[in-house]
């Protein structure tokens, strides 16, 4: 085995990680160079036949569970609670090369460089592939981690079906991973997840690596105003009772809202509906889709209020009703400390250029660090664009990010020995 300062100048095969990343994203490839790799389709059975093969030639052994979940595992020397690192192989329909698959390569590439170098490590190790993570398909996203985490039930996300009948739990075993391995967690020393920052933060400071302390608080809503339907001529602004004109105001005063809970707060005015629908009709209902996210539970609380105040108000301004419907609530995570820091002293020992931040959107780990110790890895994409054709990122960062979640693991490993 190699000594703890070779240890520290082991590093990952950047081409090998680029050529596995270019290789699947062949599969589902698109004609505008992204992927359509939708979960628990034949491409997505495809991607995962690929994923395993690699696994198998690394000698690593897969197991299955019933949810799809695919982990791969590299033993050490006792047969203690693994180090896991992963994310998603499932894209959007318009999606890029990088969005998640980064995340299990990485890992994958993080286990085939130990075999290289023969590191016989402390405890086991394991990639992850968590299934339906974009929700595309079937609703929610994240629900194979968030099975395994005990957040759904397995016979409840069996029976999800998408918009042409076909359940969850069919398309597992159309695909063939329908696996028998229980859906539910089992002790994780600790878990990490790679992935691009799906933002255009790192790249406007210039900075290589995110270290991730945790994930935006998310609240989706629906805002539903009910007036009178009128006639869009001969009706007076004056005597309209229009939630229309409520919903604008809504709207201004929630921008200002954020505004003084910059620069991490976050709304977003998704949908909107209105009916009847008619170019010359008032009309008699607006169902308006929010969004408001921020890092900190207590403001994420403070927002949840304030916008029932807004709403209230505004509607008895306007002559109209108001209600406000949660949708979902998903609260904001701190990752565990340990993590983070093993994450934060790798990329030190690497001398990267990095800073710490938040996660602007959901992943698998929200639902993986409730049940065990977990911190995520950033690396920027090009113009912060994801869930996109055109999403791009470069060899040199993807290999850095990759360096950084080999350390982090390994550091982990070392510190649960010490």
């Amino acid at each position: 085995m190699p000594s703890e300062t070779a240890l520290g100048e082991l590093r990952i095969d950047g081409q090998r990680l680029w050529s596995s990343l270019m290789e699947m994203a062949k599969i589902g490839a698109t004609q505008a160079g992204g992927c359509n790799r939708q979960a628990l389709t034949s491409e997505d059975g495809i991607g995962r036949d690929l994923f395993v093969s690699w696994c198998k030639d690394a000698n690593l052994d897969v197991t299955v569970d019933e949810m799809g979940n695919v982990f791969a595992r590299r033993p050490g020397k006792e047969d203690r609670a693994p180090i896991i690192a992963g994310s998603h192989l499932d894209t959007q329909p318009t999606g890029g090369k990088f969005d998640g698959v980064y995340g299990v390569l990485a890992s994958l590439e993080v286990l085939r460089t130990l075999n290289d170098a023969k590191v016989v490590t402390n405890g086991p190790m394991e990639s992850v592939v968590w299934t339906n993570e974009e929700g595309v398909r079937f609703a929610p996203a994240m629900i194979g981690s968030g099975v395994w985490a005990g957040e759904f039930k397995l016979d409840e996300a069996h029976g999800i079906h998408d918009k042409m009948g076909v359940s969850i739990g069919e398309a597992l075993s159309l695909i063939g991973y329908r696996g028998s391995r229980p859906a539910t967690h089992t002790p994780v020393r600790g878990a990490f997840e790679a992935h691009i920052e799906q933002g255009p933060i790192l790249e406007a400071e210039k900075k290589q690596i995110g270290v991730v302390t945790g994930v935006q608080g998310m609240r989706w809503y629906d805002v539903i105003l009910n007036g009178n339907a009128c006639h869009a001529g001969p009706t007076p602004m004056a005597q309209r009772q229009d939630p229309m004109k409520a919903a604008s105001i809504v709207m201004q005063r929630l921008y200002g809202l954020i505004d003084d809970h910059a620069p991490w707060g976050r709304v977003t005015f998704g949908d909107l509906t209105l009916r009847p629908g008619s170019r010359n009709t008032v009309p008699e209902q607006v169902i308006l889709a929010v969004d408001i996210r921020h890092p900190d539970q207590r403001v994420l609380n403070h927002l949840n209020t304030q916008l029932s105040t807004i709403v209230a108000e505004t509607a008895e301004a306007c002559r109209v009703t108001g209600t406000v419907s949660d949708e979902w609530n998903s609260p904001a995570v701190v990752f565990n400390e340990d993590c983070v820091q093993a994450v934060r002293t790798a990329t030190q020992q690497l001398g990267l250029s990095h800073m710490e931040m938040v996660s602007g959107a959901g992943h698998d780990s929200v639902y993986v660090s409730r049940v065990a110790p977990t911190s995520m890895i950033f690396v920027p994409c090009e113009g912060g664009l994801s869930h996109n054709e055109a999403e791009s990122a470069t060899v040199e960062d993807l290999e850095a990010g990759c360096n950084v979640l080999l350390h982090a693991m390994l550091g982990l490993d070392v510190s649960e020995a010490a």
